[in-house]
């Protein structure tokens, strides 16, 4: 068995959950924004090891975030998706998806197996066996982060122990569910063909017990995780740099990424050489040059990589891994995406003069690829903490994630379709495991991970507290002594109240984002007027002595505006704030209806014709024809469509019916 180098016992291995979590290095848990909760926390864990030979040292990070512990939602949108997700989660048997697992340790399973992805019979060509256990932990532990439920602690508790369990019958390091063991991976090395991702499952594999152990403190997650790494270590040894580059070829997932976060766990140099040796340099290098390759490349096969680019970054401070996720992230969101910040057509990237001819279809903007956006776009703010991160970050959010969940059901999208007079399409809850079911089950777990952020200790903004989202919430500052109480009925309204508690004064700077589409954020003061904002797209600093029962308001004008189709000047969609608004064209399906096994069907069915109208007039006077409607958040045109007038309603509210988000704009 390949075991770690590493060993530990005794008081040598105490260190508190906070110095735990600082030595990881914050800007680790994208996913996470957690903390080891377990009251021995291995001491290998703490940066002791000097960098190795030819790496820079890994730059500072201006900003940290809180654990997710710390954080609470209140009643709203974002809260109700939460509980919708627990409830989802508690459905799940964990014996079901350890049923492969259990098979290929030679140990009887406990249970049958689910169907979908995970069903060897449906999926033989995918193979991507067991990705559903990874994601599940995730969310699973990011879930007890998020609540301090404890039985959603106890399901990681026992996957964990059961991957233990497998892991010590196989006695090779390696745990995975694929139904041909290790045959594919053992193709990859070999540069043969393969049927399925088995890195990319195994990705799923790696980060969930990585979360388990920091936001579940599971001590045996962390060994089974390094076991794991080291597994891998050795698998690979004899594979030439060319030989590796072209075994990248094949999806991955974010190997890269969960291999350096396990380095900054152990300070095992194989395991950083390793998460370098899975950067793709046919990715990596003309992306560093400021070169947009990326036409016809997988989308969510690239997001991953471009993660761990990041976090290489902050490990080792090579520049091409910075350079890289930058270039990247201001290509997709600034000419890539569309207005609910999704991208991609049939999974893929495709030239950006090409929007309007893929308008059409039914597999636009997979969401894994917005919930792997938000990822990195976390990771670049907590470098560089400007607006245009949590003005993208605040769009994807709502337009996308929170869009991405059946309000009746809990159940989620894969794609989310451009098509003219298109439904939304949820996965079934136990036959159709699909990628981004397991990303879904993980978005829902953490709204409360990017709302807050606190100025790194030695950066420039150390003294600072950031509210980046506006999503009613509770905040523990444990550090200073202060809470905060965040009460909005946002995004309904562009307004929020921040209520401060204090044992004792404290001076710090409160940075508050005033976003893009707001052209002015009036802020007062305990009732008391200040300067008024005029600059959209910045942070709003407010530096002085906060008392117990200090109250900031915020108010933030929230405008209609057409958001035109990239490579178009006649197609556009309706924006309200940071919200899209989609033509509700009725046609309603009953709940149930559009629940799919097969994320393939998408696009080939609910293809009854669909009437979707027009817009008359000029681009710039159609907002005024859009009047409220009553109902927070509902418009009505008047007098501009055609052959009828149009309900418009929240993208993220809608399910069960035909809709449409860009429309076709004709000069009266």
């Amino acid at each position: 068995m390949f075991t770690s180098h590493h060993s530990c016992s005794g008081s040598a291995c105490l260190l508190t959950r906070r110095q735990a979590l600082r030595a990881f290095g914050s800007g680790a848990l994208l996913v996470a924004a957690g903390q080891i909760t377990s009251r021995r926390v291995c001491a290998a864990v703490a940066p002791q090891a000097p960098l190795a030979q030819g790496k820079r040292s890994p730059p500072g990070l201006a900003l940290q975030p809180f654990p997710l512990t710390d954080v609470r939602l209140l009643d709203g949108p974002f809260l109700d998706a939460q509980k919708r997700d627990e409830a989802y989660l508690l459905q799940l048997e964990p014996d079901r998806m350890l049923h492969n697992f259990r098979v290929n340790a030679a140990l009887e399973p406990k249970a049958p197996v689910y169907g979908g992805w995970e069903s060897v019979k449906m999926w033989e060509g995918i193979r991507a066996h067991g990705h559903t256990l990874g994601h599940y932990l995730t969310a699973a532990s990011l879930m007890h982060a998020a609540t301090g439920h404890e039985v959603m602690k106890r399901r990681v508790e026992y996957i964990v122990g059961e991957l233990k369990a497998c892991q010590d019958a196989a006695k090779t390091g390696l745990v995975c569910a694929f139904p041909d063991n290790t045959a594919q991976i053992d193709n990859l090395v070999a540069g043969r063909r393969v049927a399925g991702v088995p890195w990319y499952t195994l990705h799923k594999i790696f980060a969930g017990l990585r979360d388990a152990h920091l936001l579940c403190g599971s001590a045996p997650a962390r060994d089974v995780l390094v076991q794991l790494a080291d597994w891998a270590v050795e698998a690979t040894r004899g594979m030439t740099d060319d030989q590796f580059e072209r075994m990248l070829d094949v999806e991955h997932g974010g190997m890269n990424e969960v291999l350096a976060d396990v380095y900054a766990l152990t300070k095992d140099e194989r395991h950083l050489i390793l998460a370098e040796r899975f950067c793709h340099k046919a990715v990596l290098t003309p992306l560093s040059e400021g070169r947009d390759n990326l036409d016809g490349l997988h989308s969510n096969t690239q997001i991953p990589k471009i993660v761990g680019f990041e976090r290489l970054f902050q490990l080792t401070g090579k520049p091409q891994y910075r350079a890289a996720a930058e270039y990247f992230w201001q290509n997709i969101t600034g000419t890539r995406s569309f207005a609910t910040g999704g991208n991609g057509d049939g999974e893929h990237f495709f030239p950006v003069s090409e929007f309007a001819g893929h308008l059409a279809s039914a597999k636009t903007m997979e969401t894994c690829c917005s919930h792997n956006m938000l990822r990195l776009t976390r990771m670049l703010s907590l470098r560089d903490p400007t607006a245009a991160y949590g003005d993208y970050y605040e769009k994807t959010l709502i337009n996308t994630i929170l869009a991405s969940q059946d309000p009746d059901t809990g159940m989620m999208t894969y794609f989310q379709s451009t098509r003219p007079g298109y439904l939304k399409l949820f996965c079934t809850p136990f036959d159709s495991f699909w990628c981004c079911t397991g990303t879904g089950i993980e978005n829902h777990a953490k709204y409360g991970d990017s709302i807050y952020f606190r100025g790194a200790p030695d950066g420039p903004q150390a003294d600072s507290l950031h509210v980046n989202l506006f999503i009613a919430s509770t905040l523990d500052w444990k550090e200073r002594g202060i809470a905060l109480k965040q009460t909005t009925s946002f995004p309904e309204a562009g307004k929020t109240r921040l209520e401060i508690t204090a044992a004792t004064a404290r001076e710090f700077t409160l940075h508050i984002r005033h976003p893009g589409w707001a052209a002015t954020a009036s802020v007062s003061i305990n009732g008391i007027a200040t300067e008024p904002s005029h600059t959209p797209g910045s942070f709003i600093a407010l530096k002085r002595v906060w008392k117990n029962g200090d109250v900031v308001e915020v108010e933030m004008p929230m405008a209609l505006r057409m958001d035109l189709l990239p490579g178009t000047t006649d197609t556009a969609a309706v924006v309200y704030g940071p919200i899209v608004l989609v033509g509700a064209l009725g046609r309603e399906v009953k709940p149930g209806e559009d629940l799919h096994i097969n994320e393939r069907t998408i696009g080939s069915v609910f293809n009854d014709p669909v009437e979707v109208p027009s817009f008359a007039g000029e681009l710039a006077g159609i907002p005024a024809k859009i009047k409220p409607a009553g109902t927070p958040l509902t418009f009505k045109t008047e007098g501009i469509g055609r052959p009828g007038d149009v309900t418009l309603i929240p993208y993220y509210r809608t399910a069960h019916q035909h809709y449409n988000m860009y429309w076709k704009i004709q000069n009266a």
